[in-house]
């Protein structure tokens, strides 16, 4: 399954992205820290040898020992999305992909050397062929951008964070890595989520997708502008609190929030980029060597306060207006919590974030937060 045959893909005509950079679909802060770490010299090397010490090789082994290697002879529908996803995307060696059993709906893209893309049997139980189409895309991004070294490294470091849990203090250092990382990689989620419409090509493939990863398989009993609302709804809702528990819910997580991910999908989908890269206008694979570092971060940096500036979150209002020279900081915070607490006070107003801030909320990653596990 290492062949980079493209042959037999399906008949349904979606355009081709020949020669496409990774850096085409990257999120902002995603495709800068990338573009620096190509950037070293050596970077490969260090990480081709840290592969030594990390579990890649049993983890090959354990799914080729526990799973169903998809093939020409098993799962041969999704051999020919995967075939399909790497000619789209112009990746020329089709990664390993495995099918695991788990009801939990998940997919990830993994490795140092060579990335595997693995899929649960929930995952492919629950989607039909375009959402699913969508989410093998999705992993082949992760493979085109490089991500499979950091989720890699990532497992690594979570799983040694808790073997050293028992050592005063020997897990902070662990943590605080294992914190950026994972913010990283909920970018790179978003990223990858890109990739998988380019491939798939249909937006609301894309968006029907995620909405049974977060309420399961009852699409008539679901509607796409609803789910978005939420997304409003998450974003706009509540006060300062809230915003700070909605930083705590997503800090354990790898991903972000399912309907977040469908949000910023269907704002890129709008988005002038995804228009050029549809029309033939794209940056080259041939062109990554002469990517600048620093107008990654300064793009990585426009964005950032471009969110800042027009986000309706209660905490990033307060952030633009003293970025912007608003107002008295103390007194605008002072202002902001005391409404808060009189709020609270009065009735039914302060359970709201009584409800989340006692760790039954979603910041665990279930099923429906690994989402696309890769996803």
């Amino acid at each position: 399954m290492t062949e980079s045959s493209h042959e037999n893909v399906p008949s349904r005509q979606r355009k081709r992205f020949a020669g496409i950079s990774s850096r085409a679909y990257e999120h902002p802060a995603d495709r800068s820290a990338l573009v620096a770490l190509r950037k070293l010299s050596g970077f490969d090397t260090v990480f081709k040898a840290l592969s030594g010490l990390l579990p890649e090789r049993s983890l090959r082994l354990l799914f080729l020992s526990d799973s169903v290697r998809v093939s020409d002879a098993q799962f041969a529908h999704l051999n020919t999305m995967l075939r399909d996803a790497c000619y789209i995307l112009d990746l020329e060696k089709v990664p390993s992909m495995y099918v695991t059993q788990d009801p939990r709906p998940n997919a990830m893209c993994i490795g140092l050397d060579e990335p595997i893309i693995v899929v649960t049997t929930g995952l492919v139980e629950l989607l039909d062929e375009e959402e699913m189409r969508a989410v093998v895309g999705h992993e082949v991004g992760h493979a085109l951008s490089g991500h499979s070294v950091y989720r890699t490294i990532l497992l690594f470091l979570t799983n040694l964070a808790l073997k050293i849990a028992w050592i005063p203090l020997g897990n902070v250092a662990i943590m605080a890595i294992v914190t950026a990382l994972r913010e990283w990689f909920r970018k790179s989620e978003l990223s990858a989520d890109r990739a998988g419409l380019l491939v798939g090509q249909d937006l609301q493939a894309s968006m029907r997708g995620l909405m049974k990863i977060a309420g399961g398989n009852h699409l008539h009993e679901m509607n796409v502008d609803a789910f978005l609302e939420q997304a409003e709804e998450y974003e706009a809702g509540g006060d300062l609190r809230d915003s700070v528990l909605k930083i705590l819910n997503v800090l354990p997580r790898s991903h972000p929030f399912t309907t977040v991910r469908a949000a910023e999908l269907k704002k890129w989908a709008a988005s002038r980029d995804y228009q050029r890269i549809m029309d033939g206008h794209y940056p080259r694979r041939t062109e990554d060597k002469d990517a600048s570092v620093s107008d990654s971060f300064r793009e990585s940096a426009s964005h950032y306060a471009d969110t800042v500036r027009t986000s309706k979150d209660p905490l990033m209002k307060l952030v633009g207006d003293i970025a912007g020279g608003a107002g008295d900081l103390g007194g605008k915070l002072r202002d902001k919590f005391t409404a808060a607490g009189a709020a609270g006070g009065s009735g039914s107003g302060g359970t709201k974030s009584s409800g989340n801030g006692d760790g039954s909320g979603p910041a665990g990653e279930t099923g429906g937060g690994g989402g696309q596990g890769g996803s």
